[in-house]
C-alpha cells in the first residue's frame, strides 16, 4: 500500500504527524512525504521536516493524505499544488483531507457536490468550491475523509485503517498508541467554547482569515465553478 502525504511550508505538523503515526503501523505499507524540491520544509510553529519525493518521482498512491495550516493559503493560489492534488487525488483510492487541507481538495476539484468538513474558522470558504459544509468532527463521502482541525486527524486516520484494512488492524493500532484522547477543559469546537474563549480565537487569527479569504477568491476564480 502506498500513502502519499503532502508537505509543504507552513503546514501544521501535527494535521500530518497525526495521521502518520497511525498509518504507518499498517503493515507492508510505504510512505512517501511529497513536495515541490527535496529542500527542507518548516512547518508554521518552526518543526522541520524532510521530503523523500518530489512531484516528478512520486508514485500514484492508494490513499492521499493533505495536511492543512497557514501554508494551505499559499497552495491554494499555486497551480503547482493544485495540479499535482487534483492527478493524485483523481487516482487515490481514499483521500484524506485534515483540517484546512480541505481547502486545497476544494481547489483541486476534488470536493464538487461533496459534503466536507474542515476547522471551524475555515469552514465558511468550503462552498466556493462547490462543497457542502459539514460540521462534524470527520465527514465521510464516498472516498474522501475530512475533518476539523489537527487531532482530528488522528481519529480519521484510524477510521480510515479500519476501512482499507480491516477493523482488528485499526483498534490494534488504537491500542498500540494509547490512543484514548480525555481533555483537559470542555470547549474543543466552537459550539463547546465559552464566548469570550471565541472571541480571543478570532481576535487572534483576523489576519489570517483576511489572507485566506483572498486565497480562496483567487483559487474558487481558477476552479471556474
Amino acid at each position: 500500500m502506498q500513502i502519499n502525504f503532502l508537505l509543504f511550508p507552513a503546514l501544521t505538523q501535527l494535521d500530518l504527524t497525526g495521521p502518520y503515526e497511525v498509518l504507518v503501523r499498517i503493515p507492508g505499507v510505504n510512505i512517501d512525504f511529497v513536495s515541490t524540491s527535496m529542500e527542507p520544509v518548516v512547518s508554521d510553529r518552526g518543526l522541520t521536516m524532510l521530503p523523500t519525493v518530489t512531484f516528478e518521482n512520486a508514485q500514484p498512491c492508494d490513499l492521499l493524505v493533505v495536511p492543512g495550516g497557514p501554508g494551505t493559503d499559499d497552495t491554494l493560489i499555486d497551480p503547482r499544488w493544485v495540479e499535482f492534488t487534483a492527478h493524485q487525488g483523481s487516482q487515490a483510492r481514499f483521500i484524506l483531507g485534515i483540517c484546512t487541507g480541505s481547502l486545497l481538495l476544494g481547489a483541486a476539484g476534488l470536493l464538487l457536490g461533496r459534503r466536507a468538513a474542515c476547522h471551524w474558522q475555515a469552514r465558511e470558504f468550503l462552498p466556493a468550491f462547490g462543497a457542502i459544509p459539514d460540521e462534524s468532527r470527520m465527514c465521510v463521502d464516498g472516498n474522501i475523509f475530512t475533518s476539523g482541525g489537527v487531532t482530528s486527524g488522528i481519529d480519521m486516520a484510524i477510521r480510515a485503517v479500519a476501512l482499507m484494512v480491516d477493523e482488528d488492524t485499526a483498534r490494534q493500532i488504537q491500542l498500540q498508541i494509547e490512543y484514548d484522547p480525555e481533555p483537559p477543559f470542555t470547549g474543543g469546537t466552537q459550539r463547546t467554547s465559552p464566548e469570550h474563549i471565541v472571541k480571543r480565537c478570532l481576535d487572534a487569527t483576523r489576519e489570517r482569515h483576511a489572507i485566506r479569504t483572498q486565497a480562496v477568491a483567487q483559487a474558487s476564480q481558477a476552479l471556474q465553478i
